[in-house]
């Protein structure tokens, strides 16, 4: 007599899982891919601007395709995404790794457009799998939504922990490749797999928003609430500062504090993946908009930290608090939205998180990367300017490849495949004019993440005027549908 409620609890947990698992996908392509960015490099003769360019069409993508899907994910249903999503994800490997042959045909430029396809579709497949998931969740627990949504997205870092302990073992061990880049990036596909099957004939529920007649023009008119659109606003930063920052922090700290930087990542990662299942506890004490706030200062402090540091002891600290800040950002952003704003279903979701992950592409990665050409760029040509015009990435026609961001001015960063052999030396084998080129590889790096610090400190000021608004009403509290009797 209780099949059926057992069949219904066993369908739930397994799409629940298969979400999950989805994210780990997601996290083992992110963190295998930044640990080869220095591969690209090499091979490829890219400058940091590029790599980040690119790094930055394997996020944008994502915030494309999941605010479009997103608007009609209510009325199309969960499981044909999904298979979408999957054919995307294998396209993407595809693409990616057809780029060694496409720079033997075609040439450098013809690579970093193959790169960013095959990264942008990667995305793609990502966004498509996150505008079902997020509501999805949310459907399946509608009392509990921050908490369990914290506990669905404790899959990216997993993701990025297995992935970063991959890319570790699989590195250049004195200056001989372990396992080619191309086999390493193969390797997210075993979890499109897994979600795959989990997923394969399932039966997904009916949104929150469909299920209590939300039509799409109420869906819509959400937008027109200022404070989503301030929650908007704030989630465009919190893509700047942890995806982009994500992106980078392997390749950044293997060179600011001579280390396997990708560890860092793994480092603040786990942080991430254990803290995740306890923000149900964290938000009944503090409320979601309070625990964002404190997320927001450590993130600042922890990043200005990380560009300070030079041993491995303040590493270890400044990314313990770096994590513990980036930890919360993004599940319980979603949460705050599903909660203060159901009548939006998918569409409020898929807006969130879709300006997070375009910022984070069209903003963070590539803002960043510019940071440090400029800064290494400008270092070197004023010390060592005839290194400089050595280093300095070349266009085919010999000029050298100057990159803008935003409304600040252009620079030439330095050649990916030049620089490669001198940051991978110990000091005492470089020449003075090579300590030179190495140390202002290392200024531009310390400089970007300095930087990228002002963007918490703006979120904490945002989030403060959220507390005191919400004070200001009576506070913080979850708004429920009623079905249509």
């Amino acid at each position: 007599m209780h099949a059926p409620a057992n069949n219904a609890a066993a369908g739930q947990r397994r799409l629940f899982l298969a979400s999950f698992i989805t994210l780990i996908a997601a996290g083992i392509g992110f963190s295998i891919r930044g640990g080869i960015l220095d591969d690209w490099g090499r091979d490829f003769g890219f400058t940091q601007a590029e790599l980040g360019t690119i790094t930055g069409g394997g996020l944008t993508g994502f915030g494309l395709i999941i605010i479009f899907f997103s608007l009609f994910a209510d009325r199309v249903g969960y499981g044909p995404l999904m298979a979408a999503a999957f054919g995307l994800h294998v396209l993407s490997a595809v693409m990616v790794l057809a780029a060694t042959l496409v720079f033997k045909a075609q040439g450098k430029e013809a690579t970093y457009w193959f790169l960013y396809a095959g990264t942008f579709l990667f995305a793609v497949g990502n966004g498509t799998c996150e505008a079902v998931i997020n509501p999805l969740t949310a459907t399946l627990y509608p009392k509990e939504k921050t908490h369990y949504l914290n506990i669905l997205h404790a899959g990216w870092p997993a993701g990025l922990i297995l992935g970063g302990l991959l890319s570790w073992l699989m590195a250049e061990r004195n200056g001989q490749v372990v396992v080619r880049w191309e086999i390493q990036w193969l390797l997210f596909l075993v979890p499109v797999l897994v979600y795959g099957w989990l997923m394969f004939r399932q039966s997904f529920p009916i949104s929150e928003a469909r299920a209590a007649g939300v039509t799409f023009g109420v869906m819509l008119r959400e937008f027109t609430q200022p404070v989503l659109l301030a929650l908007l606003l704030l989630h465009a930063l919190v893509g700047y500062v942890e995806l982009g920052t994500d992106s980078w922090i392997g390749n950044l700290m293997t060179y600011i504090a001579n280390m396997k930087g990708i560890l860092v990542l793994v480092y603040t990662a786990s942080i991430m993946f254990v803290l995740r299942f306890f923000a149900g506890p964290i938000v009944h004490k503090i409320s979601p908009l309070g625990l964002l706030f404190s997320c927001a200062v450590l993130a600042m402090i922890g990043l200005f930290w990380l560009g300070h540091s030079t041993t491995g002891l303040a590493v270890f600290l400044a990314a313990t608090v770096y994590g513990v800040g980036k930890t919360f950002f993004w599940p319980t952003m979603l949460g705050v939205v599903s909660e203060r704003f159901p009548r939006g279903g998918a569409i409020t979701l898929g807006a969130i998180g879709g300006i997070g992950t375009l910022s984070a592409g069209l903003l963070g990665t590539p803002g960043i990367g510019y940071v440090q050409d400029y800064y290494s760029g400008q270092m070197l040509s004023r010390e060592a300017p005839a290194a400089y015009e050595q280093y300095v990435a070349l266009k085919s026609d010999g000029e050298k490849d100057t990159k803008s961001f935003l409304v600040f001015p252009k620079t030439a960063g330095l050649d990916g495949s030049k620089m490669d052999p001198v940051m991978a030396r110990p000091d005492d084998q470089l020449s003075a004019t090579e300590k030179t080129v190495k140390a202002a590889r290392i200024f531009g790096g310390r400089m970007s993440l300095k930087w990228t610090a002002l963007v918490p400190a703006m979120m904490a000021a945002g989030y403060l005027v959220l507390i005191l608004y919400f004070k200001a009403i009576g506070g913080y509290r979850q708004v429920h549908l009623q079905a249509p009797s």
